[in-house]
């Protein structure tokens, strides 16, 4: 992989360390600080690899909490690169991504915050816009929607992550099938050994949590903790379904009709 010269002769991560101060909190009960990531009331995150990967089930706050961390980094919250908007969103009601960066303090060093800050679900909204901003300025559009979903996924993390910076992936095997999640990884394992790219990942996918060197958090019922993959619940439903297909689809669909 083919990197553009550095910002800086530092290694990988940049960002290293966020953490909420709880004085700037106006009301506990409130979403999003109900979620279990702040139980506690002393969340810190702590970066100390190049790849860090968060897991949880769904509404748990991953998302919510790259999204703050993109806003530290200086992203728009829909996602794409620095000085992009692609997306709308001045009369959106859910702020919680903001809210969280305005009570989050950071420590970089160095601060790299050049990057991309990739969302599965306003992709199709980045890749009209990159067109758009490349037929203004008198370039050839990438157009990755011209291919498959999967396709353009992975030409899109090919061409945007090759630069030295900070990458926050939210979910991004959401279009990619296991051969495709493998290529992703790939990459992921490429952009560790250079040394000049830090990511952030939110994923569902065992294989993605497999990355090897990246460090992985999972968020349970007692906050954000470090855990191995293989005792998360996304590896064990899967080993489960690997083992004893019949017997799984028998157990989780019909247990409500026992």
């Amino acid at each position: 992989m083919a990197y553009r010269k550095q910002l800086t002769r530092l290694k990988a991560p940049y960002l290293k360390r966020v953490l909420l101060d709880p004085a700037r909190v106006a009301d506990w009960e409130k979403y999003p600080w109900n979620l279990p990531l702040f139980r506690g009331r002393d969340f810190e995150l702590e970066f100390t690899t190049p790849i860090t990967i968060i897991v949880g089930e769904n509404g748990t706050g991953k998302s919510t909490l790259l999204e703050a961390i993109g806003a530290l980094a200086g992203y728009d919250e829909a996602g794409g690169g620095k000085g992009y908007r692609p997306v709308d969103h001045s009369r959106a009601i859910d702020k919680s991504g903001a809210a969280l960066a305005d009570n989050f303090r950071c420590h970089w060093l160095p601060k790299v915050t050049a990057g991309w800050f990739f969302r599965a679900e306003s992709f199709y909204s980045v890749a009209r816009y990159l067109d758009e901003a490349a037929r203004e300025s008198g370039g050839t559009p990438p157009d990755f929607l011209s291919w498959s979903h999967g396709e353009g996924f992975i030409r899109f993390f090919e061409e945007r992550c090759r630069r030295q910076g900070i990458y926050i992936l939210d979910e991004p095997e959401s279009a990619l099938s296991p051969s495709r999640q493998i290529e992703l990884l790939k990459m992921l394992r490429r952009m560790d050994q250079s040394g000049t790219a830090q990511v952030i990942m939110a994923t569902h996918s065992p294989l993605l949590m497999a990355c090897p060197g990246a460090r992985l958090f999972r968020i349970s019922r007692f906050g954000l903790e470090p855990a191995d993959f293989r005792n998360t619940d996304h590896f064990r439903m899967l080993r489960d379904f690997s083992n004893d297909p019949d017997g799984f689809l028998a157990e989780a669909l019909y247990e409500d009709e026992a």
